[in-house]
């Protein structure tokens, strides 16, 4: 497979830098030639200095052989423009941009983006991606991950394994004796620093990262035995009124009467556009940083802190201090892979980084076979599928116990139609259903082989 990215900045080297790793043949255009040199430098991939929507830098990129085009630069006209040269010019199968501006995503646009107009087969908006992940944590408080697929019926959620947990040191296989009708299946662990796939006979312990798939309608059941019962938070503060955090206000505004949002914002012109686009949030103009803005929005009553600015440093420190305030819980949002190592440390309780959420996304469009849904787990080293079962696959028709998916794959949950079905040794998948799998990188080849479609299927 051949990728072109137009864009190197976080989100284009983040996405060259996990295609490469996979051995796909990678293309990387950017205007900045420092950038292009790093990637040279650091990635088995191609660097291609020049405009990324121009058709000769194009050409010199190989677009004329590309199975795929994701414009992720810093201006969605440039994006647009990419992708159709691409489509006019190259014939490129498959284009994807990344779009900011909520303008050209209003519904009553939806049909800007249609072949006939401007050919974009995916679109990517990171701050309603990012805001859509960050209410899903609030709705959902104690898990650090919070990751559902299309259908809905099944989430997955990652959650600390802590000395209340009712489940620790006892034989997985038992889960669903103890706790009458769970739909529930551990799938992965992270301990000591490695992630595992586990199976029926691993147990869990104190410290451990569990990767759980969880029907939708038992996640605060599953988050009680871990420990976690927590209530949704309903009074907010969030530092940055920018795109992410005057749309997840929005959302909250939209949600419940009775949560009570404080924006702070040190820039007055965005600061002016969120008082003015907000019907029941207070917005501060001011520095997130200093103890008595904090004071003034008061931190110390708020069950949350969201630190939603594009600084990471200001989003971490400012976590931080208003937990040292007195706020319950806090939330940083951080772009930089290596912050969240020693920021744990220092009391931010969760993070969320924009890159991984883009990345999971165009991960769907690279893996073969019927894939419906990617999301990118522990930096990368891990990943969850939900994939559709067709006749053609070696899973369907025989009973799970007699299929070996091999070490380091998990399969979590079957959904068919409206019912969810956890794996045990005499489920049988049939075509059709929807397969939930938790699997190592190094794994994942061997995940698209077990829903691969035949030649014999056409």
């Amino acid at each position: 497979m051949r990728v072109i990215i137009s864009g190197a900045g976080q989100v284009g080297y983040g996405i060259a830098e996990k295609l490469s790793l996979e051995g796909i043949e990678v293309t990387v255009i950017d205007k900045n030639a420092d950038l292009v040199q790093r990637v040279r430098d650091t990635l088995d991939a191609r660097g291609v200095h020049g405009h990324g929507s121009h058709p000769d830098v194009l050409a010199q990129a190989g677009a004329q052989d590309a199975d795929m085009l994701i414009a992720v630069t810093q201006v969605d006209e440039v994006n647009m423009t990419a992708c159709q040269v691409a489509h006019s010019i190259f014939n490129v199968p498959t284009r994807i941009a990344r779009i900011r501006a909520q303008s050209y995503l209003s519904p009553q646009w939806q049909n800007l983006f249609a072949r006939n107009h401007l050919p974009i087969d995916v679109i990517i908006s990171p701050e309603m991606e990012v805001g859509d992940l960050i209410l899903q944590r609030l709705a959902y408080p104690g898990a650090s991950e919070i990751v559902a697929f299309e259908d809905e019926n099944v989430m997955v959620i990652v959650v600390d394994v802590k000395e209340d947990c009712a489940v620790i040191d006892t034989p997985l296989r038992q889960l669903t004796e103890l706790f009458q009708n769970l739909q529930a299946t551990v799938m992965g662990v992270k301990r000591d620093g490695e992630i595992h796939a586990v199976s029926s006979h691993d147990s869990l312990s104190v410290g451990d990262q569990a990767v759980v798939a969880v029907s939708k309608s038992q996640i605060f059941r599953v988050l009680g035995l871990f420990g976690c019962d927590d209530q949704p938070p309903t009074k907010i503060v969030i530092g940055g009124a920018g795109n992410v955090g005057r749309y997840v206000a929005r959302k909250l505004e939209e949600s419940d009467d009775s949560i009570s949002v404080r924006l702070i914002e040190n820039n007055r012109q965005i600061a002016q556009i969120a008082a003015e686009t907000l019907d029941k949030s207070i917005v501060i103009f001011g520095d997130a940083l200093q103890e008595d803005i904090l004071q003034e929005v008061d931190v110390r009553d708020a069950q949350m802190y969201l630190g939603l600015t594009n600084d990471d440093e200001t989003n971490i420190l400012s976590s931080v201090l208003a937990s040292e305030l007195g706020c319950k819980a806090n939330f940083a949002l951080v772009n930089q892979p290596q912050y969240p190592r020693f920021a744990k440390r220092l009391g931010v309780d969760n993070f969320i980084n924009p890159r991984s959420i883009t990345v999971s996304k165009i991960l769907r469009h690279i893996r073969r076979g019927r894939i419906r849904g990617v999301y990118s787990l522990f930096e990368g080293r891990a990943e969850l599928i939900e994939a559709e079962a067709l006749e053609t696959s070696p899973l369907v028709g025989k009973p799970l116990r007699e299929f070996d998916v091999g070490e380091g794959i998990r399969i979590g949950a079957i959904i068919r139609g409206d019912k969810v079905i956890m794996p045990a040794g005499d489920v049988r998948i049939e075509a059709g259903d929807l397969v939930v799998v938790f699997a190592l990188t190094q794994q994942v080849r061997k995940v698209e082989q077990m829903f691969r479609v035949s030649l014999d299927f056409f």
